[in-house]
């Protein structure tokens, strides 16, 4: 992708203080564009993983501050842009479980508002993120666009809903809305809520690794590959209607990656499975493993970053952010 395609464009970008939003904007900026962070409002005015932005990348960003799920604001601050990318949601599985109308109000309605936002101004195009949850359980290997929606969460029920609403508005009000599906993302910034930071803390601060499920396969993206996803699909002509997997097309368990986390840092540590991280057993997603073919054809998009690399790499970032994360209770 020419990234002067960005140049002077004007976004902005949902859940931007988030751990793919964060680098997302970031990459936007470095390619030129005229960027707005949205970030959920909060007394302290903190602005989540922005904080880990260069000086110059965040003087460079405009940041506005309220609620998803407030229509009026999404309106006016998404009004006139070229591009929005719409990363704002609630994602924790576990949480879900907890509070499902949260993730109703967030993940449906908080999409509705952008959709709305769409048809009632003027916007160029806008970026929808799906989840690799909203398959569930691989019923054919590998998974590409047409395999069947399972909702075995209500997260993925959540994002199975916005992810139609985001279809319905392109067919019936020719919204030019682009659904991007990652399988799983990890890398630098992300929370302990997901499997692979959990690993590396908690090998860095206790006796032993507590997870969930060990059996599990995912298809696991380096975050700088999905960023590269998410660029490519605002910008690439001719694909708005369509949705599209970013993933590597190779999986492992989560056993094999706690395994080959441990080997990489040089320790040897039991690994257990602790009850409370367990999800249901029907809910339990068993594996995913993404067939990128149409990226590769749509976006010219092909992921870059192994294994091996990126595992290096966010375990030097969890090293030098031993306080980013809490080793001594379950994050959910």
């Amino acid at each position: 992708m020419d990234s002067n395609m960005w140049q002077a464009k004007r976004v902005a970008v949902t859940g931007a203080g988030g751990f793919i939003g964060s680098h997302l904007v970031d990459g936007l900026v470095r390619a030129g564009a005229e960027v707005t962070a949205i970030v959920r409002y909060n007394s302290g005015a903190r602005m989540g993983n922005l904080d880990f932005l260069d000086p110059e990348v965040r003087a460079a960003t405009t940041v506005a501050f309220g609620n998803i799920e407030d229509s009026d604001f999404i309106y006016q601050t998404l009004e006139g842009k070229d591009v929005v990318l719409h990363l704002g949601a609630l994602i924790a599985i576990p949480y879900s479980y907890e509070a499902p109308r949260s993730y109703v109000r967030a993940n449906i309605e908080g999409t509705l508002n952008v959709l709305q936002a769409g048809r009632r101004g003027t916007i160029g195009r806008i970026v929808h993120t799906s989840t690799s949850e909203v398959y569930g359980t691989a019923l054919r290997a590998p998974i590409d666009e047409t395999h069947p929606l399972q909702g075995q969460s209500p997260y993925s029920a959540s994002k199975i809903a916005a992810d139609k609403l985001a279809e319905s508005f392109c067919r019936s009000f020719d919204l030019p809305v682009v659904t991007l599906r990652p399988f799983n993302t990890y890398g630098p910034r992300q929370s302990a809520r997901a499997f692979i930071p959990t690993i590396i803390s908690q090998a860095c601060a206790r006796d032993e690794i507590r997870l969930g499920s060990l059996t599990p396969e995912r298809d696991m993206t380096y975050v700088s590959d999905t960023v590269a996803g998410f660029l490519a699909a605002g910008v690439q002509p001719g694909i708005e209607g369509m949705t599209i997997n970013l993933g590597t097309g190779e999986t492992h368990s989560v056993g094999w990656f706690a395994r080959r986390i441990l080997d990489l840092m040089g320790v040897d540590k039991p690994i257990v499975t602790e009850a409370q991280r367990l999800r249901p057993e029907q809910s339990e997603v068993l594996k995913l493993i993404s067939d990128n073919s149409l990226a590769r054809r749509a976006m010219g998009w092909t992921p870059r970053m192994s294994i091996d690399d990126g595992l290096c790499r966010m375990i030097d970032f969890v090293r030098s952010n031993p306080g980013f994360y809490a080793t001594d209770r379950y994050v959910t």
